[in-house]
């Protein structure tokens, strides 16, 4: 995605963290960045790096092709979790639960094969509790 890109997303989504994948279309999970993290790294881009403009491409790789013609790439690698919390599409919910008690998540990315399928939240998880326990999902406070 280029930097004006990202930052639509940024403006017109409410997430705290967004899955990084190799491409649209092949949806392979490379890891997940923060939004503080990409909100501070474009704006320090922006002032301190000369040539990131709006059509620059942002790479989370350490290897960004040589061939690329343009403006500047932005690299981000360095605000990229590698290693985030991941389970399969086949992982029983009462395990996402406990992962979820145990690890003090927020969030956990579900994968079949490497490629992205989606990410459950707290929130959901509390939905999903709410429900067992026959209450309304809607009447459920956040913490």
């Amino acid at each position: 995605m280029t930097v004006e890109e990202t930052e639509s997303l940024l403006r017109n989504t409410e997430h705290n963290g967004f899955p990084v994948v190799v491409s649209r279309e092949s949806q392979y999970l490379v890891g997940f960045v923060l939004r503080r993290d990409l909100n501070l790294a474009i704006a320090n881009a922006r002032k301190t790096s000369e040539g990131v403009v709006s059509n620059s491409v942002i790479y989370f790789t350490g290897h960004v092709p040589s061939n690329s013609i343009g403006p500047a790439p932005l690299k981000l690698r360095k605000i990229l979790d590698m290693a985030p919390v991941t389970i399969t599409d086949q992982t029983p919910m009462e395990t996402v639960v406990e992962m979820f008690r145990k690890l003090g998540l927020r969030q956990t990315l579900v994968t079949h094969n490497g490629r992205l399928l989606g990410i459950i939240t707290k929130k959901d998880v509390l939905r999903h509790i709410a429900q067992l326990q026959n209450q309304d999902p809607e009447s459920i406070l956040f913490n």
